[in-house]
């Protein structure tokens, strides 16, 4: 190692107590992080482009400094969606430090995995105080039925109000107005349950009328509007 010309000039001085690194809550310990290995967590980040085009949901289970569970969620972006499947090749069996090191592929999942750091090495994981963690698996839990994104999709203009088109429930059918034209519930059908059904051998009919739901107070409105078409 060099050391300056000012630097070899100076007499020592003893360093005083060293306590170390601030300990940090992690699943359920209290851990001084010396080094990746000592890293473990379950946590989410957020990303998004440069052009702000797309954004991503990144949830990485994370035990002893590897990446053993990734679940990339996309939304906004084509190119992202196809980007999310080859970064979830790529995260699993990655070090927490492989991983922020390593091109992502799309900008807003690299943004995510930053925002994921930085949480996990100051121990804001979501399993923070969780006794030893959550098992691997635990991501799926944030999907819907079939496993499916919960997605909210609601557009608006000032002359025409508010569309519902995806809400956590499912596929926006239908809106129900009251007299004042005001929205009081609606229609939908929950995606991803319908399709589990068909993959089971439910007829296709039968699958969409069985999960077919109402919200609010949507019988008896005074109308209904399709929110594509009206």
């Amino acid at each position: 190692m060099n050391y300056s010309h000012e630097v070899e000039r100076m007499c020592p001085v003893t360093k005083g107590p060293n306590h170390g690194p601030a300990p940090i809550p992690e699943e359920g310990r209290w851990v001084k992080a010396y080094q990746i290995s000592d890293i473990s967590g379950l946590t989410h980040g957020i990303g998004w482009c440069a052009p702000q085009q797309g954004t991503c949901k990144l949830t990485l289970n994370v035990k002893n400094g590897i990446i053993e569970e990734a679940l990339v969620e996309t939304i906004g972006c084509s190119g992202m969606t196809h980007s999310a499947a080859m970064a979830a090749e790529i995260l699993p069996k990655k070090t927490l430090l492989e991983a922020l090191n390593t091109d992502l592929v799309c900008d807003a999942i690299n943004v995510a995995m930053r925002e994921l750091f930085l949480q996990i090495v100051y121990g804001r994981t979501q399993t923070a105080f969780s006794e030893d963690g959550l098992p691997i698996g635990a991501g799926l839990e944030d999907l819907g039925k079939g496993l499916r994104s919960q997605v909210g999709t609601i557009f608006s203009t000032s002359k025409k109000g508010v569309r519902y088109m995806e809400m956590a429930e499912g596929y926006i059918l239908s809106l129900a107005l009251d007299s004042g034209n005001e929205v009081i519930g609606y229609k939908f059908v929950r995606v991803g349950k319908m399709l589990e059904d068909i993959r089971h051998g439910t007829d296709p009919k039968t699958a969409y009328e069985k999960n077919v739901g109402t919200y609010g107070r949507y019988e008896g409105a005074a109308k209904y509007i399709d929110p594509r078409e009206e």
